[in-house]
């Protein structure tokens, strides 16, 4: 099973002085599989998808992509070799038009990037992998658009084509759907449905529906540990999972 995940760990744990944010952790993402991950707040989320994208160095464990030990890469290699990730906080270009932060994203991929404008070649292949991320992300019609004018729902979809417009293997997507309204909220399942049969992707998320809706595997997080992994129909009857999460958030939607 191992073998053939693209990105999957081994007892991955980071501490903070007495602090264990993250305590043995083993994940696995699969391509074209949507792995999302739920918990509480303070569960350890965040700090796993640090950890993979190498914004942190685990204390101890390993982590693999492509069978490699990536452990004490940096975030920019991983990135470079295939790990794209998006952030809580919507990290765009506002001034830019939606072609232009996708495109500055591609060319951050070039081997010499300063130097692209001087490749005739290089800057349209920059250029296709821009439209084609902005096109998979269904903002094609927002193309020439600033993104401080585009709408929030928007701005995320902006972000998570940013990603794509670097050609990883794996998105780690933390929380995209995050203040979104109804109607936005259902453009984002539609662009992760879209995404996943080419990627692995690994996604925090608080929108239960939304994680339902498109999740193959579900892991639920409690106190920095893995309490749960399964289908979302395994994790859905989980009476420790009911006890732990779903029934406290039923409690506080209620």
């Amino acid at each position: 099973m191992t073998n053939d995940a693209v990105l999957h760990t081994e007892g991955l744990t980071r501490r903070f002085g007495g602090l264990v944010a993250n305590n043995n952790i083993a994940i696995q993402i699969h391509r074209g599989q949507l792995h999302a991950v739920l918990g509480p707040n303070g569960a350890g989320k965040s700090t796993m998808i640090n950890l993979l994208s190498g914004d942190l160095r685990p204390s101890t464990g390993h982590i693999f992509f492509d069978g490699q030990d990536i452990s004490g890469f940096s975030a920019d290699r991983r990135s470079r070799m295939g790990i794209g990730r998006s952030y809580q906080k919507t990290n765009i270009f506002p001034t830019f038009t939606v072609f232009e932060n996708c495109r500055l994203a591609a060319q951050s991929r070039e081997p010499h990037p300063a130097r692209i404008f001087s490749n005739a070649l290089s800057y349209r292949t920059v250029c296709e992998a821009a439209e084609r991320a902005i096109e998979l992300a269904g903002l094609a019609h927002r193309a020439q658009r600033h993104a401080n004018t585009l709408s929030h729902g928007e701005q995320r979809q902006l972000e998570v084509a940013m990603v794509l417009a670097t050609s990883p293997n794996v998105l780690l997507l933390d929380e995209p759907l995050a203040g979104m309204g109804a109607e936005e909220s259902a453009r984002m399942v539609e662009l992760l449905q879209r995404i996943t049969p080419d990627h692995g992707i690994l996604l925090v998320e608080h929108d239960m529906d939304a994680v339902f809706a498109v999740a193959k595997v579900v892991t639920v997080m409690v106190n920095g540990e893995v309490l749960e992994s399964g289908s979302p129909e395994q994790i859905r009857g989980s009476a420790q999972v009911q006890v732990a999460y779903l029934g406290a958030e039923d409690e506080h939607h209620g």
